[in-house]
This record gives C-alpha cells, sequence and structure tokens, in this order.
C-alpha cells in the first residue's frame, strides 16, 4: 500500500485562508467535518466526519472513507453497500476546518443507509401558532 500522507499543523491565518498548503484543522475530538455532493449535480448527499487516516486513505485511493462516530471505526464507505464514493473533487473551506467532497456515487446510486439517495430526505417545518416542530418528508 502507498504510504499515507501526513498533515502540517495550521500555521497563520493568512496562510490558511490564502495559502497553497493544505492543513486541516482537526477538531479536538481529532475529525474534520466532510459534505459529499453529486460530482454532476451539487446535490447535497450526506455529512460525515473525517480523521487524519480516512482523510489520507481518500487522496490515495480515489475512494471515500469516513470516521464513523457510532462505531468508532474507520469506514470506507460501499464497501459492503456497493454504493462506492469516488472522488472527483476535494475542496477546502477558507479557514480549512470542513471539506466538501465531489463525489460519484457506485451501486445503486443511494447515500443513506435507509435506501434514499440522500440523508436530508426530510424537512423541519415550524408551526408558529402551537409552537409544534415536526418534520415532513420530502420528494426525492
Amino acid at each position: 500500500m502507498t504510504a499515507l500522507p501526513t498533515f502540517a499543523a495550521p500555521g497563520p491565518k493568512r496562510e490558511l485562508e490564502e495559502g497553497e498548503i493544505f492543513t486541516p484543522r482537526f477538531g479536538p475530538d481529532g475529525l474534520i467535518t466532510a459534505v459529499a455532493v453529486d460530482a454532476e449535480t451539487g446535490a447535497m448527499l450526506m455529512l460525515a466526519h473525517m480523521n487524519a487516516e480516512s482523510l489520507a486513505r481518500t487522496l490515495t485511493t480515489g475512494e471515500v472513507w469516513y470516521w464513523s462516530r457510532s462505531r468508532g471505526e474507520l469506514w470506507h464507505k460501499g464497501a459492503t453497500s456497493g454504493q462506492i464514493q469516488t472522488l472527483v473533487e476535494m475542496r477546502v473551506d477558507c479557514d480549512q476546518d470542513a471539506l466538501l467532497l465531489r463525489v460519484r456515487v457506485g451501486g445503486d446510486g443511494g447515500c443513506c443507509h435507509t435506501g434514499r439517495r440522500d440523508c436530508f430526505y426530510r424537512s423541519v417545518a415550524y408551526d408558529a401558532a402551537s409552537g409544534a416542530v415536526t418534520l415532513v418528508l420530502r420528494a426525492s
């Protein structure tokens, strides 16, 4: 296996925001937020987290790896479902603490463990008169 890249500690603000060195800012839990979108349509697919190892594996393999907070382990997206996410482009936000992953999804094209195309299939609705907050299933 190819040696995994390592990431330098973030530098000064100017370097983070305008520089050419990738220095991801992992949180105190060692994770960075990753948003996956469809590479062709831009549709939001899922939000997950990466640690340094899953980020490095993603860069070296071209397939997306995450850190599963619930299982406490590396998660090769699609390894069991066939819904492999192939990385088309990775972007980082202005202060390098969030990633945008443009992906192509294999298998049946789904991303959510519920069997849906994406994980954002419900809208949050607020009724000011009653104060009730409910979830509404949205059309795909």
